[in-house]
């Protein structure tokens, strides 16, 4: 019998008892239901074919669906949002795009022979039509027979990324939830976001920092006199937030323009928060902010700059890290002169910058990419040591911040309660910190390349040894590995190892098209939710409503794996009996019961729900004057951080017992296996793979937004003028950008706004293999993760090394053949 009859004979064979339990539940759950939904559908059987508009909110902000004759006809933003994102229109073309995913399909070879059949084949297109009850049984099959025949661990529950913001509808959260209460599988622990700083800085300053508040904008604007952008570029990145986004980010810029404070922003790349600052623009050849970093305090300690009381009373173990800072333990002076070999700048550009930041206050605000680097724990933890010995740190407008660029960091936290969210079936949320694992085996998020092709390896990782597990399915939800990997042409061998891939999305991205069952589920735009307003404002909780109904086959995550849990048994556990508003309620009435004993008192949940408004929560002169690492300044003894000493370390015996040779136990400066002009290096330019303006990562690739900023249907490659006329690049050209790792194709952007050396290629761009059976087939959109490295930091945080690459570039002059990535997979049969 053919695998294809064995799964019609079980499609066939569910038991009517089953059935009819399945058919009882689902009539259950539709009449407790009733009556709080019932005047939502009166209201929109009345309105069918009026104009109506839904308060929303998503990862872009809060706005109000403009709906017509049941189709959203424009995404308008929320008069309460100053500084709305253009990108709404992207958000509202993600319903209705031509990459959206219609209906239950599984890979044809999968279903007609059987797991792990064509592994070549992956990503060539020949999907089948199943429905959804077979899907779901398909599935349940798998988890089955995978977990009995290698073991619960040999699951992999992915579903990293940024999927959608909502207490309820959290598809990491609520995979992890079904394969907990199911039996169990492989985790992931940290991020891509931060996976270096957040390992660092625990040792350095007692916590991950990175999502953690910074100093307000309203003490900013009044105290600091220079705001140095490390590699951090708010105007673009906090367009978008983890929760709602409320863009404070925009205002706090304004504020700082209007303070007239004096921004200098060092990047290879002149960004837009330098251009709207007016700022001083200073460009490091990228992967050498530490040497920079070090030759201005070797320039600070020289010059007697620095504030010896603050590292004696607030700092441990600068007596350990001065003899590296002046040479005397291993004969080289990190001297500006040092410095500036390294990283391309003058040093007196280097001791003049030294001299700045010491003669007033001044806000060391360093973004997330220089720590996305070979030994890319050291730049973290070299800008705090920067900030020690500027002796700044919890003074009003001084020290350093580490999310200014991040979902609006530095905008005041109001006095609101927190939402509680569905948890994971195993006590867990939906965070993403190295302190969130939600399993009993994880692995260091970005390892799972390295564990697919390495199982039973042994992996040093934060003082501890890891065993790779054997991985043999892999399911992903609201994710999307084949943009936010590494290496590309490495990660399609490595996948090759999986028998099964199971992917939930609502468009064919190219991780959908390389999987074996893809299931269809909902926007954020067509079901309900309820979900705070700013990550670190929470000013508001607002009621992310449906807007339209389910396109085509399209299924809520939640459904989903109601299904397959209730196939394996689990499935009143899984949904505990309550519908999408019994727990979209519940999570408002225990915020409800939190803000009584903070002494406000929210409106009923229906009078909430039906008000079409944000619930709005009220700022205190206490938070909204919020100095970082203030009260630990006062009193270092009664707020002690949560280091070894309780102080900022600048040395850690703790890293130096594990002795690991790529990461030292004080900050200190290690050349990455490449970089521009580096001695290891065989190709002329820079990779600054930066997060995109136009679109989250890689989400709203795939919508009619790309034509903003596309360059003949291709992702932009910035190149200097210097650089493109010594290759014979016009503005607009197709060109083709390679390494030994993997070639693009992509539309030049002839610019003086980057660095010479340097080329931009935007990451999350969605990757299009001219030959999906070729490893290192040419991309014919422009994927940057081509050609970036899959190594890691180092053994310490094992993180990934998205902003360590380099390349070459010339213009192509081929017939460059038809972007498919967008449209819907071809069946060959």
């Amino acid at each position: 019998m053919t695998s294809t009859s064995k799964s019609r004979q079980r499609s066939s064979t569910v038991s009517s008892t089953r059935r009819s339990f399945l058919q009882g539940s689902a009539a259950t759950m539709a009449t407790a239901a009733l009556p709080s939904m019932l005047p939502l559908l009166t209201r929109g059987a009345q309105a069918q074919t009026a104009r109506q508009e839904i308060l929303s909110g998503c990862h872009w902000g809060v706005f109000k669906g403009i709906v017509e004759d049941g189709r959203a006809i424009e995404f308008a933003p929320w008069e309460g949002d100053a500084h709305p994102t253009p990108m709404l229109e992207g958000v509202r073309d993600s319903i209705y795009s031509e990459s959206r995913i219609r209906y239950p399909m599984v890979r044809r070879a999968w279903l007609e022979q059987g797991p792990g059949a064509d592994l070549d084949g992956r990503g060539s297109g020949d999907f089948v039509r199943v429905s959804w009850e077979e899907a779901i049984e398909l599935v349940a099959d798998e988890v089955t027979r995978v977990r009995e025949t290698y073991g619960q661990q040999t699951i992999f529950g992915g579903s990293y990324g940024w999927k959608s913001p909502g207490k309820l509808h959290n598809c990491k959260t609520l995979l992890r939830r079904m394969l907990n209460l199911t039996g169990g599988f492989t985790s992931s622990i940290g991020d891509y976001s931060t996976g270096a700083a957040q390992v660092i800085l625990p040792y350095a300053t007692g916590s991950i920092e990175v999502y953690e508040q910074c100093t307000t904008y309203e003490i900013l604007a009044e105290h600091t006199d220079l705001m140095v952008f490390w590699g951090c570029n708010p105007d673009t990145c906090s367009q978008i937030s983890w929760l709602v986004a409320d863009h404070g980010a925009g205002v706090g810029l304004e504020m700082l323009k209007k303070a007239g404070v004096k921004a200098i922003c060092i990047d290879p790349i002149r960004t837009e928060t330098c251009d709207k600052l007016d700022g001083e623009w200073i460009a490091p050849r990228p992967q050498t902010d530490v040497a920079l970093m070090l030759g201005i305090a070797h320039t600070l300690y020289a010059e007697g700059l620095h504030d010896q009381a603050f590292l004696d009373r607030f700092t441990s173990g600068f007596e350990e890290f001065e003899p590296y800072l002046t040479g005397a333990s291993d004969g080289q002076p990190k001297s500006a002169e040092w410095a500036g070999d390294i990283c391309g700048i003058e040093p007196e550009v280097i001791r003049s910058l030294a001299r700045r930041f010491a003669e007033g206050r001044t806000m060391l605000a360093l973004g997330w990419a220089t720590q996305r680097q070979h030994h890319g724990e050291q730049s973290t933890w070299m800008l705090v040591t920067l900030a020690c010995m500027l002796g700044q740190i919890g003074l009003p407008g001084g020290g350093y911040g580490l999310s200014y660029h991040y979902s609006s960091g530095g905008s005041p936290t109001h006095n609101s309660p927190i939402l509680k969210s569905i948890d994971d079936g195993a006590g867990g949320g939906g965070g993403h910190s190295v302190e969130s694992t939600g399993s009993q085996v994880s692995i260091p998020v970005s390892r799972l390349v390295e564990t697919l092709l390495n199982p039973g390896k042994i992996m040093q990782f934060n003082g501890k040894e890891i065993e790779l597990p054997l991985i043999k399915m892999a399911y992903w939800a609201g994710g999307n590995p084949f943009a936010h990997h590494q290496d590309r042409n490495e990660m399609l061998a490595a996948w090759r190892e999986l028998d099964t891939f199971v992917v939930h999305d609502f468009q064919w991205t190219a991780t959908a098209r390389h999987a074996d069952i893809v299931l269809p589920v909902t926007t954020s735009y067509e079901r309900n939710d309820i979900e705070q307003v700013g990550d670190y404002a929470l000013s508001h909780i607002v009621p992310m409503k449906k807007i339209v109904e389910p396109q085509f086959e399209a299924r809520d995550d939640f459904d989903v794996f109601a299904a397959i849990a209730d196939k394996l048994g689990k499935g009143y556990e899984y949904t505990r009996g309550r519908s999408e508003m019994d727990w979209i309620r519940g999570f408002y009435e225990g915020a409800k019961i939190e803000a009584r004993a903070k002494g406000m008192e929210m409106p009923v949940f229906d009078v909430f729900w039906n008000s079409n408004e944000p619930l709005a929560f009220p700022l205190e002169d206490e938070q909204k004057y919020f100095v970082r690492h203030a009260s630990f300044r006062d009193d270092p003894i009664l707020n002690a951080l949560g280091t070894a000493t309780g102080k900022f370390q600048i040395y850690s015996r703790a890293i130096a017992d594990y002795g690991y040779d790529d990461c030292p136990p004080h900050p200190t400066w290690m050349e990455p296996i490449e970089r521009l002009d580096g001695p290891t290096t065989s190709y002329p330019l820079g990779i600054a793979s930066n997060h995109p303006r136009g679109r989250l990562h890689s989400q709203i690739c795939g919508t009619s937004f790309r034509e903003t900023y596309a360059v003949q249907n291709r992702e932009p490659c910035w190149i200097s003028t210097q650089d493109a006329a010594a290759r014979g690049i016009a503005d607009g050209d197709i060109v083709r950008v390679f390494n030994d790792r993997g070639q693009i194709l992509a539309g030049a952007v002839v610019t003086d706004k980057i660095m010479p050396g340097v080329i931009r290629i935007q990451e999350g761009g969605w990757f299009d293999p001219e030959n999906p059976r070729e490893i290192g087939s040419l991309c014919r959109y422009g994927d940057v993760n081509n050609l970036t490295t899959g190594i890691a930091t180092s053994k310490l945080a094992q993180a990934n090394c998205g902003q360590t690459g380099v390349a070459e570039v010339e213009k192509y002059t081929g017939k460059p053949t038809k972007v498919e990535v967008f449209s819907q997979p071809v069946s060959t049969g």
